[in-house]
C-alpha cells in the first residue's frame, strides 16, 4: 500500500502554487470515502492522498520549511495511512448548536468503541479508538475521534469476492446501521485492502 515519502511533499512555494487544483482532486476523491452515520456522525476514511493533503495544509498553514519540522509533520500524520489490512477514519460529531452539542457529547461517551464494520458473512469488527492520545473526560467525549478497524484475513478475501459491507454504531444513545454502504465507497475501501492469497 502506498506510504507517504519526503519526496512526495511539494515546497511551500510548489504547494501554492497548485493548491487549488490539489485541494479539488481531494475534495472529489474524498466524496467516496465518506459514510454518514445517522444524522450526527460522519467516518472520511483516509488514505495516502488525503493524509498528505493533510500534511501540506499543516506545512503551509505553520509555514514549515525546514527538514526537521518537515519530518515531524510526516512522522505525526503518516500513521494515519491504512497499510492494506485495515482501515483508518476520522470520526466528526457533529450538531450546530452549541447547546445540544454539550449535551449530546456528554452522553456519547464511550461512542467511538461502539464502531463497527462488518462483512457479509463474517463478525463485525469494532474500531480501535483514539491510539494517538485520550480524547474523551469523564464529563464528555470529543468531537473527533481518531479510528483502525483491523480486517481479518478471511474478511478481506470475501471483500475482494464482492460481498456486501455493512456499518454501524452501537452505542446506547446513538444506534445507526447502514446494511449496505454505497457502491463507490465501497469500491474505495476495498482499493486500501492488499489483496490476500
Amino acid at each position: 500500500m502506498p506510504k507517504i515519502s519526503r519526496d512526495s511533499l511539494m515546497t511551500l512555494e510548489t504547494y501554492s502554487k497548485e493548491r487549488q487544483e490539489f485541494r479539488a482532486r481531494v475534495m472529489s476523491h474524498k466524496k467516496n470515502r465518506r459514510v454518514q452515520l445517522g444524522k450526527n456522525v460522519t467516518l472520511i476514511f483516509e488514505d495516502e492522498l488525503t493524509i498528505r493533503y493533510q500534511i501540506q495544509e499543516m506545512l503551509r498553514v505553520e509555514k514549515i520549511f525546514e527538514e526537521a519540522g518537515i519530518l515531524d509533520e510526516l512522522h505525526t500524520y503518516g500513521v494515519l495511512v491504512p497499510d492494506g489490512s485495515n482501515w483508518k477514519a476520522t470520526m466528526m460529531i457533529e450538531y450546530a448548536d452549541p447547546d445540544e452539542r454539550a449535551i449530546r457529547l456528554a452522553q456519547l461517551i464511550g461512542i467511538e468503541d461502539t464502531v463497527w464494520v462488518r462483512v457479509q458473512g463474517h463478525d463485525p469488527v469494532y474500531a480501535i479508538a483514539d491510539e494517538d492520545l485520550e480524547r474523551e473526560t469523564e464529563e464528555k467525549t470529543s468531537s473527533v475521534h481518531f479510528l483502525r478497524f483491523e480486517l481479518p484475513e478471511d474478511s478481506i478475501r470475501t471483500l475482494h469476492q464482492g460481498a456486501v459491507l455493512s456499518m454501524g454504531i452501537d452505542h446506547l444513545a446513538y444506534q445507526v446501521m447502514i446494511e449496505s454502504v454505497d457502491v463507490a465507497a465501497r469500491e474505495s475501501l476495498v482499493g486500501d485492502l492488499a489483496p490476500v492469497p
